[in-house]
């Protein structure tokens, strides 16, 4: 198998995952997300949306930013602008009530 396949094949396995792409979904509504905004959209435990979010970095879909004690993620490479195009085309009434719950949840910030 190539490398670039390898690669595809490595992304679709990180977001066959409902939660993993509930997350991605998220990040393609900003240019970065602090793991705090990530909780109080999806309303699952801290440890839960790191523990995804992880799986997504490993498959080199996110990167991390540390500012404090918060990490922030933000989309990285060619293939997560080109699965994040075809995730907005394709939108459920799921990810749009998360969508919402995360503009909510970032209505407080400064």
């Amino acid at each position: 198998m190539s490398r670039a396949a390898s690669g595809l094949a490595e992304a679709f396995k990180a977001l066959g995952d409902p939660v993993r792409l509930r997350l991605f979904s998220l990040l393609t509504q900003k240019e970065e997300l602090c793991v705090c905004h990530l909780t109080d959209a999806l309303d699952l435990p801290q440890s839960t949306v790191s523990r995804h979010l992880a799986v997504l970095r490993h498959a080199g879909l996110v990167e991390t930013r540390r500012d404090g004690k918060w990490i922030h993620y933000r989309l990285t490479g060619d293939m997560a602008s080109s699965l994040s195009k075809l995730l907005q085309t394709s939108a459920d009434d799921v990810l749009r009530a998360d969508a919402a719950r995360l503009n909510a949840a970032m209505q407080g910030c400064s």
